[in-house]
């Protein structure tokens, strides 16, 4: 599945595993795609088959306030539905400076996130 064209450069892919799935984000999770984002974790976690949900940000350049939004709400959604919500950021700053300002690096599942993060991130 990819942004519609008002989206700037967001693409969002879908690869689905056996009662999983991956989504791979590369781009801007702004205003606009933010709501490409949110619609697509929408359906898959309304999917009875889909039990974990892994979600590649490290492609993502860009996270402001509607994308960390949609990140919570999909993370309240597979929390209250039995189901796994991991966020894969890389190294980069663009989503792991948010996640760590806002505090929500203590609140959502970093698959890939070094030890402490929270306290000593200095990217």
């Amino acid at each position: 599945m990819s942004a519609p064209s008002g989206t700037r450069d967001l693409d969002v892919r879908v690869g689905m595993i056996d009662g999983g799935c991956t989504v791979t984000v590369v781009g801007e999770v702004d205003t606009l795609g933010a709501p490409v984002l949110g619609g697509c974790l929408d359906e898959l976690l309304a999917c009875p088959d889909v039990r974990a949900v892994e979600l590649d940000l490290s492609g993502v350049t860009f996270l402001d306030s509607a994308g960390l939004t949609v990140l919570v709400r999909a993370h309240r959604t597979a929390e209250g539905s039995g189901r796994v919500l991991r966020l894969r950021c890389g190294t980069g700053r663009a989503v792991l400076r948010p996640l760590q300002l806002t505090g929500l690096v203590d609140v959502l599942t970093l698959a890939d996130a070094p030890d402490g993060l929270s306290r000593h991130l200095n990217v």
